[in-house]
């Protein structure tokens, strides 16, 4: 079974709120099932804000501040948390926010939030923000963010319950937290990495220095003392507030630059390191690391202490701003460039550069259309993380579609298909008498897959980028009414279960490498959503699925097996059952590592 592609990794990092209507799950009974069926139901954990913008609010554009709206979001998102946890929650971290549009004074923000998944003692909200105009009844996207919130009880230890998804879009939000939550937990780690790894050209000999403006003289340093009105019952900070204060001196820094009015564009996650309360001072430091053409990076540190004798500051969190100059039409101005100073200012300077190309390869694999591009991602140490978390978030949000439909059952080989986005995709379950960790050993290793299945003739391990993901190159048999037999460079990321009832993952797509470009030989084939998922069923009792989402290319081959023409589905399957029953008993010293 050749993986061939689907179109969901284009739904992005962080796809909160779905614009379409979801289908409701029919699982639950009586008042659920009510519930399930559209008409009424609402998610338990759902908060609703809505804040009419007054001049207060607003800066000196009469536009929604975004410290302002950066309080309401956490708010709105913190009681949502605390509806779900029963006890007073704090903010942990906010990940990236993309602002789409501004809001200005008189118009009404609208912003929803709800846990889309509960851990240990941490969960992660999905916020919502839409403006809405009262004269025109116009509304827009804002943004969404993701924020992840910890319960807090001072006496006993918290242990939250878990969130039961109803909605096919609540089950994909449930699905890929655990992908995100693993992405938050590295994410220190994977940017000192991409830094490392990424070579940024160094332009400062050949810019015009009379044109430049020293770094030096961006730099914002403000204190700021926490009153009770800034902190929550507990006497802890407003995460919100903090956000507030920071984009309040990266607003300035970013305007000591350009001379103008900035408007914030984007911000890099908020990540709270350590809490801080009434009474504390917090230092709030800022500087523009770099300025490219059209945008500019301020990054923003925080730091409080208690008394003024005090000589250690704690860092309380820190972050990078994106701010652009708009004129009359909106249209982003030029920027002067920076002189960085020697040093910590050149380091800064190469870092802000290295930080713009991740976002850049980010938004281009996860905007990837069918129709406008090809399917495979360049391969590069800057965006592997980014591949790898949209190659596993694509497979939970296949997975979670709540439409497939029982084509045919032969023997407890059961065929399922979805058609949905234009693309016709199926899956394939059995449940297989071995353990689900023997299962997801045994076909992590692609090179094996020819023992098995006899559309992949050879396969090669291209390079084996860490201990969950490994870049493949795959030849196969022509079909389809091909003469040429097809290879494929495929990039296999496997995912253990994060909690109790999630699945064992095996996801596949395509990628390009430089070393293993497109021969005359070979018709190049690509992949982009298929997968393998693992559930445990029972002791040694295993139920195995295959998700695929064809690409027209071999349209006609999988529409014959799935109208019962050809049994090569059902038969490659079974091939499958019997390797994983001949060699379940070889990987005991590997089972223990998982």
């Amino acid at each position: 079974m050749i993986q061939n592609v689907g179109n969901h990794l284009r739904r992005g990092l962080a796809s909160v709120f779905s614009s379409r209507t979801s289908r409701k799950s029919a699982s639950r009974a009586g008042n659920d099932s009510a519930m399930a069926d559209g008409e009424g139901y609402r998610n338990p954990t759902e908060v609703q804000m809505s804040q009419l913008v007054l001049p207060c609010h607003t800066n000196q554009r009469g536009e929604l501040s975004v410290g302002q709206l950066l309080k309401w979001i956490d708010t709105t998102a913190c009681l949502s948390a605390e509806r779900h946890a029963g006890c007073p929650c704090v903010t942990a971290s906010m990940d990236d926010i993309y602002f789409e549009h501004t809001i200005s004074v008189g118009q009404v923000v609208n912003i929803k939030a709800k846990v889309n998944r509960a851990f240990n003692s941490s969960m992660e909200v999905g916020i919502q923000v839409a403006s809405e105009d009262l004269c025109s009844e116009k509304q827009w996207n804002v943004c969404k963010a993701l924020a992840t919130f910890v319960a807090h009880r001072e006496i006993t230890k918290v242990k939250l319950k878990q969130i039961t998804p109803q909605t096919e879009e609540e089950k994909m939000e449930h699905s890929v937290a655990a992908e995100r939550r693993r992405m938050r937990l590295v994410y220190a780690d994977t940017i000192k990495d991409l830094l490392a790894n990424c070579a940024i050209q160094d332009d400062l000999e050949s810019r015009d220095c009379s044109h430049m403006v020293p770094a030096e003289k961006t730099r914002v340093e403000s204190v700021e003392l926490v009153l009770p009105p800034h902190a929550n019952h507990q006497g802890n900070t407003f995460g919100g507030q903090i956000m507030a204060w920071m984009e309040n001196v990266a607003t300035i820094a970013a305007s000591r630059l350009c001379r103008a009015h900035p408007t914030l564009k984007a911000i890099e996650m908020f990540h709270f390191r350590g809490p801080s309360q009434v009474g504390d001072r917090l230092v709030l430091k800022a500087i523009v690391n770099n300025a490219f053409k059209h945008s500019m990076e301020v990054g923003v540190c925080v730091e409080a202490y208690r008394q003024q004798a005090e000589t250690h500051r704690r860092h309380i969190n820190s972050a990078f701003m994106t701010f652009v100059v708009l004129d009359a039409d909106d249209q982003p101005q030029l920027l002067p460039w920076i002189r960085p100073q020697p040093g910590d200012g050149e380091r800064r300077y190469r870092e802000a550069s290295a930080r713009k190309k991740i976002r850049l390869d980010r938004k281009y694999i996860v905007s990837c259309k069918q129709t406008e591009v090809p399917l495979s991602v360049p391969w590069d140490p800057s965006n592997q993380v980014y591949l790898s978390y949209n190659n596993v978030s694509s497979l939970r949000m296949l997975v979670a579609k709540d439409n497939w439909v029982l084509s045919s059952e032969i023997n407890q080989v059961r065929l399922y298909t979805l058609e949905d986005d234009k693309f016709l995709s199926f899956h394939m379950e059995m449940v297989v008498h071995v353990d689900a960790a023997q299962a997801f050993l045994l076909l992590s290793d692609l090179r094996r897959r020819p023992e098995w299945d006899k559309h992949y003739r050879s396969v090669e391990l291209v390079q084996q980028v860490d201990e969950d993901d490994a870049i493949y190159h795959v030849t196969s048999p022509a079909l389809g009414g091909h003469t040429k037999p097809q290879d494929f460079v495929i990039l296999a990321s496997r995912r253990k279960p994060c909690d109790n009832g999630d699945p064992y993952v095996i996801a596949l797509r395509s990628v390009t490498l430089p070393t293993h470009r497109e021969t005359p030989e070979y018709r190049r084939g690509e992949t982009l959503c298929s997968g393998f998922c693992f559930w445990r069923e029972g002791d040694q009792l295993t139920k195995v699925s295959y998700y695929n989402q064809a690409t027209p290319g071999v349209l006609n081959y999988v529409t014959t097996n799935v109208a019962g023409l050809s049994s090569e589905f059902y038969t490659t399957f079974k091939a499958c059952e019997q390797f994983l029953l001949d060699n379940r008993n070889d990987l005991a010293p590997s089972l223990q590592t998982l």
